[in-house]
């Protein structure tokens, strides 16, 4: 095979421009295009209307293409080669947009269905000279496809990769013989392999195709007869070796076959020996069940705006994740190049690739949908058959069909079955949003919920049980299970789980040097300076992370608590910064951690991990006196069965428990009660938090949770409590007294609040308008106030009533014991707990409602920790505000 590299300069003429550009690249890279326009971005209506955005303003919900353009570009070059007599001819194109060809002003056809998730090949035998002019005609505009579904898709959309336009990858002229094998498809399976030799014959042809690989048994020959044409040639039930490696999660064996035959030029291809199953219900892999710990790739790479071409880039986002503790990925409505795959291959990583499809109303509606993607999807089974780690594939992301569209769903996935057995399919990740249950032609269900049953703890408006239930560390998702299990017995496991914004650092700022700049970043630095925040930005940024931290932990224990859950797919460790600027990651854009202690990978993976110990918590806070009674269960999906005895311990300030349960086998694939530890909670005298630690054959988990003394606390009498700010709060306020105003925390008694919650923004306001935008408490834990009630200086269980309460937007920003922090929407000085003189008084207002939280203890000592520090020599604030400005705050 002969082949000519035709990358380099070429001339490059779109709408009123002509320049030299550089193949492999896009427009973007080369400097060409128009503006990014601030009228194009995401939902600019519902940004305007929430003040996030004003006339004038850039960009804000996205990053801002330096250079954009979206129509024709064509690409024209003098390209001079020595023709063999009686060669074919081949131009090949890794990966472009629409893509057409001319060759001296003469059409070359395509030799595959185009689409945009497979290399471009055409045939331009009979149409060289040797000296030639070569026009590429890119089209981003999609003409003839489903252009809406597919810029709405990560494959094409400019929240992520942008809709770039160019040539990426390899691009080439290939010489091949009139008979040459085009490529192979290897199928192993239960002690056997199938094989397709895609034979491509410019005349008849006959002879023996003998396959050779170190996994088979022996060398197979067959002799076949062809007339002239493209031929798929399979072969059967080959035997493998006993011994053959098989490939499995970290463990990336490979193996080659080789196809020769006389007068063919050998073909080489690697593949792994695994199977991928759906079995009683559970996701197996080798035949052992599996728990997927996933994320989701949105193809965010700022720098070139576009999927990375190469494997050691990959291998090194792959490994990235994996310190995050991820098995699989999900490739969100886009697939990426085939240097993932082979980094895949190589680490051992799942991987689920969907088609370029996200239609949330009318998916394969039109002629035009069905067509490109049946193509797309067949382009994508027989391109990537041969890659181990390509185990699962999804038709889009959240796509919502009518029955006519669900009927082309069935038969497209029974095709692509019938095509390749050994992946699987479903109709869609978050299909109809989980509400239609799970499709019966899927093999597995991924959702949001199943049905009515909820299969994550939040989501917009920021419903579930993590903001509305009081919390444990028991919860499970058995019920959508169980649910599921009654219509059918699919594989389950949630979708997009987490989605939990963290404050932008800005120091990535500088990081952007590509083809994007963080126009959306720098106008938050901006309105962050003018709201005076910037001093206390760092704490806030580091609060909104560790408390994502600790809601994506209880998201992933959940789901690792239920009995028959096959995974749980996150969005996501990385920042999303498109639909608003959603910044829900450890990492950020660049797939850099972010400068935090929360940010380590070390955290993450400590419970993001195949085998761990789960302590079923029934609450986080107790009083002394009571018995702390937990049940243990192990989370075993690790790679043997493990043995030990488990042992546990409880300790904190001047408290020392621990023991052991009796000796236990966790088998490989479940989870496994060991027991039940007993601790009476005696002779603690004062607030305390505790570390709950369980550990099982190596393996480690640790809980917090905080004991108070009993107490019923009483106001003093040197404290006036009142609910507003009436007459007798005033007379003590200029006796110089002491007031503790604690209106209701409703609406009606703070009409200039907003209802909190307990984790932060859920992925954007600009995205989901129907929630508050708060992001947590921001914590002074350094006041003497929490000497009582000893706090981090975020929102940890222990404060879940109040975060769960509400905020005040205050007239200005102040000195606050207790911040709510704002989303970047917004940036509102809000407050829940403050001290001022007033008057020649000095008050404390709570905006939490105490006196309507007696019922748990945490609210009862945090209540008797204010009424101690308002009647001690302590309480002495240094900041004054008037009674006018403390009015505002409450009704009359």
């Amino acid at each position: 095979m002969t082949m000519l590299d035709i990358s380099g300069t070429w001339r490059c003429e779109i709408e009123g421009q002509c320049a030299d550009v550089r193949l492999p690249g896009t427009l973007d890279e080369n400097g060409l295009g128009r503006p990014d326009d601030p009228m194009g971005q995401w939902k600019l209506d519902e940004v305007r209307r929430i003040g996030f955005w004003h006339e004038g303003d850039p960009i804000v919900t996205r990053l801002t293409r330096k250079h954009t353009w979206t129509g024709e570009a064509r690409f024209t070059r003098r390209v001079d080669c020595d023709l063999n007599s009686g060669a074919r001819w081949f131009a090949d194109v890794e990966r472009a947009r629409s893509l057409r060809l001319r060759i001296n002003g003469r059409e070359a056809p395509l030799y595959r269905p185009a689409c945009l998730s497979a290399p471009y090949t055409f045939e331009v035998t009979g149409l060289l000279t040797g000296h030639d002019q070569w026009e590429f005609l890119s089209d981003n505009g999609y003409p003839g496809w489903p252009a809406e579904a597919i810029t709405y898709s990560s494959a094409a959309s400019d929240e992520t990769q942008t809709n770039w336009n160019g040539l990426l990858g390899t691009l080439r002229l290939r010489a091949e013989a009139p008979v040459f094998v085009d490529w192979v498809r290897v199928y192993p399976a239960d002690g056997q392999l199938d094989a397709v030799v895609e034979l491509d014959a410019a005349c008849p042809w006959q002879g023996s195709l003998q396959l050779c690989s170190d996994a088979l048994a022996e060398t197979h020959t067959q002799t076949v007869s062809v007339e002239a044409g493209r031929h798929s040639l399979w072969f059967r039930g080959l035997a493998l070796r006993q011994d053959a490696r098989l490939w499995d999660l970290d463990e990336g064996c490979l193996h080659s076959l080789t196809v020769t035959g006389p007068g063919l030029e050998a073909r080489t291809v690697s593949f792994g020996i695994r199977r991928f199953a759906a079995e009683a219900g559970h996701l197996t892999l080798n035949g052992w069940r599996i728990f997927l710990r996933g994320e989701t790739n949105c193809a965010v790479f700022p720098e070139t705006g576009y999927c990375p071409m190469d494997t050691d880039t990959w291998l090194r986002v792959l490994a990235r994740y994996r310190e995050y503790g991820v098995n699989c990925v999900r490739f969100h409505s886009h697939c990426p190049p085939e240097a993932a795959f082979d980094a895949a291959d190589r680490l051992g990583m799942l991987m689920q690739p969907e088609l370029s499809h996200w239609d949330p109303a009318h998916a394969f509606a039109s002629d035009e949908a069905r067509q490109y993607y049946q193509t797309e999807l067949f382009r994508i089974l027989a391109r990537l058959a041969n890659h181990p780690s390509f185990v699962m594939l999804s038709l889009g992301n959240e796509l919502q069909a009518d029955e006519a569209g669900h009927a082309f769903m069935d038969r497209l996935l029974a095709n692509a079955r019938a095509y390749d057995g050994t992946r699987l399919y479903t109709p869609g990740s978050n299909a109809h949003y989980g509400q239609r249950g799970a499709d019966p032609a899927g093999d597995f269900h991924t959702s949001m919920r199943y049905r009515d049953r909820a299969m994550r703890a939040t989501g917009g408006g920021m419903s579930g049980w993590l903001n509305r239930a009081y919390p444990d560390a028991a919860h499970t998702y058995d019920a959508a299970v169980a649910a599921l299990r009654a219509a059918g017995d699919q594989p389950v496991f949630s979708f997009e789980v987490g989605q939990y914004e963290v404050l932008p650092d800005f120091g990535e700022i500088g990081a952007y040097r590509g083809v994007l700049r963080p126009d959306n970043l720098c106008h938050i630095q901006e309105k962050v300076r003018e709201r005076g925040l910037e001093k206390d930005w760092r704490r806030m940024a580091e609060a909104t992370g560790e408390s994502s931290l600790q809601c994506y932990r209880a998201e992933v224990e959940a789901a690792l608590r239920t009995e028959g859950y096959s995974g749980i797919s996150l969005l996501g460790l990385q920042d999303f910064p498109g639909q608003g600027t959603a910044l829900v990651g450890m990492l950020n854009a660049h797939l850099a951690p972010k400068p935090y202690d929360f940010a380590k990978a070390e955290r993450f993976r400590a419970f993001f991990t195949d085998a761990l110990p789960l302590a079923l918590l029934p609450r986080f806070t107790y009083e002394a006196g009571e018995t702390l009674t937990v049940p243990i269960r192990m989370a075993n999906y690790g790679r043997k069965d493990l043995n030990g005895t488990p042992e546990w311990r409880l300790a904190g300030d001047r408290f020392r428990a621990e023991g052991i349960l009796p000796e236990a086998t966790a088998a490989r694939g479940g989870l496994t009660d060991l027991g039940q530890l007993t601790v009476p909670l005696d002779g603690i005298g004062r607030p305390v938090r505790l570390t709950l630690t369980v550990a099982f054959s190596g393996c480690r988990n640790s809980y917090d949770l905080w004991v108070y003394p009993p107490t019923q606390p009483v106001c003093p009498e040197a404290v006036c409590e009142c609910r507003s700010l009436d007459d007798g709060a005033l007379a003590a306020l200029a006796r110089g007294g002491c007031v503790y105003l604690a209106p209701d925390s409703t609406p009606e008694a703070l009409p200039g609040s907003v209802q909190a919650q307990f984790s932060p923004d859920f992925w954007s306001v600009c995205t989901f308008p129907n929630q508050s935008g708060c992001m947590g408490q921001l914590i002074d834990a350094s006041h003497p106030l929490f000497e009582r009630f000893p706090t981090e200086r975020w929102s940890t269980w222990q404060w879940w009533p109040m975060a769960t309460a509400r905020a005040v937007v205050l007239p200005e920003l102040i000195d606050c014991i207790v911040a709510e922090m704002d989303s970047y929407a917004f940036l509102r000085p809000m407050a829940q707990l403050f001290e001022c003189r007033c008057g020649r008084g000095r008050l404390l207002f709570s905006s939490m409602g105490l006196h309507r939280l007696q019922q748990y203890p945490e609210a009862r000592a945090l209540q008797a920790a204010i009424y101690a520090y308002m009647t001690s020599d302590r309480f002495r604030p240094a900041q004054a505000l008037s009674p006018d400005w403390i009015r505002k705050l409450t009704a009359g």
